[in-house]
This record gives structure tokens, C-alpha cells and sequence, in this order.
């Protein structure tokens, strides 16, 4: 479908369907126009042509902080902030890409996929994307795409893996006849942050950004990670996720999130396995003064955290099968606990005075002590970024602007888990 034929497909049923699923039915008539005016933008931009929508979520995490890396478990979901976009193949070798949030407009060359020397930005996750393809087996060629997201950046929602999976999607649809798993976009997004930005990155905001829905995910074996979507509404229990941005970003935390993985990885060394998940919290108590002195104190803490917030994600899935909503909100508190006291990412030591992450924990957990309802944590990588809270629907306008007014307007999220990941939005309409 052309533009215009593809404008008119945004007022048919399934569309309807379709963007009350990814939006809220409230949002559904904002949320076409935004499509519209991207369409209209990529016309104005490359022309006219078959083109094709596609969309990809942000994510929350909602247990395993830092234990994907190490093949733990983790409970997560979409959310109903996306990354979107227009694309069309346009028979060449150069991927040419606008994005309209963060004003940038590149080529890239499917010739010329080496990173650059200081690995990092767009551009450098775009090669890696491609190159992670063709190294994977898969096709590539040249289209054009035009994107907009409204997916927080730098603040803990994956705004670079919902990027990431929204181009692998494109490169799926446009090239590869759909046949490649959302395991494999995954995988191939792992590839790009861990080559092409030397970022220690897990598998989880891709997983999660990929698949939709709430899932809980078992990355034991990481070839092949364990998925299961969790049939549960957060709405029936009349609580609503919030997210809080703290006011700083990740930009130049790579070094604290890296440390991350080294450190759990160093104590799995020290009984000559490589991964958390190869060894067991009883092995390193009964070995602790040994382990100790070989990875370091922060080290055993982190894998001691590993450890316990494996177990916490297979309480909080049985908890929701089960319906035990106040089991599942006790052990968002215990998880946010551990990584505050345990894994130890609410603030960088670099930058100890700054600590945005912490004030917002600890304000949230008077607000929560006062009403005596509710839980909180910090969200994603931390160290900077936002923090989870999970409140009842008649506390949330209160909180809000409780929080805002501390840490400043326009800084709180109401959020909704999507049932969909990354999508074309065309091949579903």
C-alpha cells in the first residue's frame, strides 16, 4: 500500500482493535494521527511507494534486576510507550534513517559496516543491527525508514532496545518473509550493543521489547531463553505502575553497568564456572572467606543478590497465576530492597553526592509508609534513570503530584502493559 492507501487503513476495524490493544481505547484516535503524521513526514522525505508501519514498545522490568546477564530469570512487560516508524525498501545498498525525536538523519552503507572508533550513538547500533544479521544468516538491503518514539530516553525503559527491535523488525518484514523468532532479534540486538557500543548488555530489554505482553523469562540457556506470557491485569486489581524519571541519564554510566556482570561473573570464576546461574548461593557461603578475598566483597553481594532475586521472580509469577496480588506487591519491595542494599546500582560512586535515584526511593517509601499501600523500586539499570512504583488507582493523582513537586513537573508516567511487541502494524491491520 502506498501512503495514502495506508492513511485510509488507519480508519478501518482492525486498526481500532489494533490501537485500543497497543494504546488505551482514550488514546486510539491521538495515536493515529501520530501515524498520520508520520506517514505524511516519510512522504515528504522519500516520496510515495509501498510502504509498511511498524511499532516496538519500551519495557518495564518488574523483577531480576541484573540477572539476565548472568542467565537468571526476570518478570517483565511492554509498555504502552513505542517506538514508530515508516519504512519501505528502496532497492540500493544505504539504510537511510530519519528520526524525528532526536533530529537525526544518517545513511548507512551496507558496504561500510565497521563501527566507528569511538562506538557509540545511533549510527554505530544501526551498523550493528545489520551487521548482527548478516553475521546471524539473514538477509539485508537497503529501505528507507522514518521514526518517531515517545519512549522515555535514557531512563531506564529501553528506549535503545525498542529502537533496536523496531529495525528488526523492518529488516524481518521487508526481507526476511517474517520467518525470524523475536529470540533472534534479541540475540542480534545483544550483538550490536556488545560490539558496536562495548556495552555489557543482557538479553532482557531486548526480550522484553520483542515479545509483549507480561512475560517471565528464563535465560539458563541463552540461545534459547525460556519465555511464558503471564495472563494477568494489573487494572482488575485496580493498582497502576508508575514510573518516575529521576532527571539523569545513562550516557556516561557504561563503566558502572559493566562492573555489574564482571563482578558476578568474577565469583562464578572463582569455581571455574563463567555464569551466576552454573554455581549456587550455597557454594559461595560455604566458601565465603575464600571467594571473598578472590572477587571482592561488592562482588559476593551482587551474586548473593542473583541468587535471591532468581527465587523473588518465581514467587511473583506463581503469586499472579495465583491471584495473591499482596504476595507479588511484598516482593517488588524486597527485590527494589536488594538492589538498593545488595546489588548496590542506586547511585554511582563516581558521583556519590548525586543521587536522584535514591531521593525519589526514599520519598516514594514515606508516601507509601504514610498510606500504608502500595510498593516501589528502582526501574532498569539504575544508577541513574527512574524508579517503579506500583500504587492503588485512588492514591496515583495524589503521588503524582506529590512526587512532581519535589523533583520537578512533568517527571511521572502512568503506564500500561501492551499485549504486543515488536510489530508490523500494516501486516495486523
Amino acid at each position: 500500500m502506498n501512503v495514502d492507501q495506508t492513511m485510509e487503513m488507519l480508519n478501518g476495524e482492525k486498526a481500532e482493535q489494533l490501537f485500543a490493544a497497543l494504546y488505551g481505547a482514550d488514546q486510539t484516535e491521538g495515536q493515529k494521527e501520530r501515524y498520520r503524521e508520520l506517514l505524511s513526514g516519510y512522504r515528504d522525505k522519500f516520496g510515495d511507494g509501498d510502504v509498511k508501519l511498524f511499532s516496538s514498545p519500551g519495557r518495564t522490568e518488574i523483577s531480576g534486576n541484573h540477572t539476565d546477564h548472568n542467565h537468571g530469570k526476570v518478570l517483565a512487560g511492554s509498555i504502552n510507550l513505542d517506538c514508530v516508524g515508516v519504512a519501505a525498501e528502496n532497492h540500493s545498498s544505504l539504510v537511510k534513517i530519519v528520526s524525528v525525536t532526536f533530529g537525526q538523519e544518517f545513511t548507512v552503507d551496507l558496504n561500510d559496516l565497521e563501527p566507528s572508533r569511538r562506538k557509540a550513538g545511533t549510527e554505530d547500533l544501526v551498523k550493528g543491527l545489520l551487521k548482527g544479521f548478516q553475521e546471524s544468516g539473514y538477509e539485508v538491503g537497503g529501505f528507507n525508514a522514518y521514526i518517531t518514539s515517545n519512549v522515555i530516553s535514557s531512563a531506564g525503559v529501553s528506549s535503545s532496545a525498542a529502537f533496536e527491535m523496531l529495525l528488526c523488525s523492518m529488516i524481518n518484514t521487508l526481507f526476511n518473509g517474517g520467518r525470524i523468532s523475536t529470540v533472534a532479534y534479541a540475540h542480534i540486538g545483544k550483538y550490536a550493543e556488545n560490539h558496536y557500543w562495548d556495552k555489557a548488555s543482557g538479553l532482557l530489554d531486548q526480550m522484553a521489547c520483542a515479545v509483549g505482553g507480561l512475560i517471565t523469562i528464563d535465560f539458563m540457556e541463552p540461545s534459547d531463553p525460556k519465555v511464558e506470557k503471564i495472563d494477568f491485569d494489573f487494572g482488575s486489581r485496580n493498582h497502576s505502575l508508575i514510573i518516575v524519571q529521576t532527571g539523569r541519564g545513562h550516557a556516561d554510566l557504561s563503566a558502572d553497568y559493566s562492573a555489574v556482570p564482571a563482578e558476578m561473573k568474577k565469583v562464578a570464576e572463582f569455581f571455574g564456572k563463567e555464569y551466576c546461574s552454573e554455581i549456587t548461593e550455597k557454594d559461595v557461603i560455604d566458601n565465603l572467606a575464600q571467594v571473598r578475598e578472590y572477587a571482592g566483597d561488592r562482588s559476593v553481594l551482587r551474586a548473593l543478590h542473583f541468587f535471591e532475586e532468581n527465587k523473588r521472580v518465581e514467587i511473583m509469577v506463581k503469586a499472579l497465576k495465583e491471584g495473591k496480588f499482596d504476595v507479588f506487591l511484598e516482593n517488588i519491595t524486597a527485590s527494589g530492597n536488594s538492589s538498593w542494599k545488595w546489588l548496590q546500582n542506586c547511585f554511582t560512586n563516581s558521583s556519590y553526592q548525586e543521587q536522584g535515584i535514591t531521593i525519589a526511593l526514599a520519598l516514594t517509601e514515606l508516601f507509601i509508609g504514610d498510606k500504608k499501600r502500595g510498593a516501589c523500586r528502582v526501574h532498569g539499570g539504575g544508577f541513574a534513570g527512574v524508579i517503579m512504583a506500583m500504587l492503588p488507582n485512588d492514591l496515583v493523582d495524589e503521588y503524582v503530584e506529590y512526587i512532581e513537586k519535589a523533583l520537578g513537573q512533568g517527571n511521572a508516567y502512568r503506564m500500561s502493559i501492551r499485549p504486543y511487541g515488536a510489530i508490523c502494524v500494516s501486516e495486523m491491520c
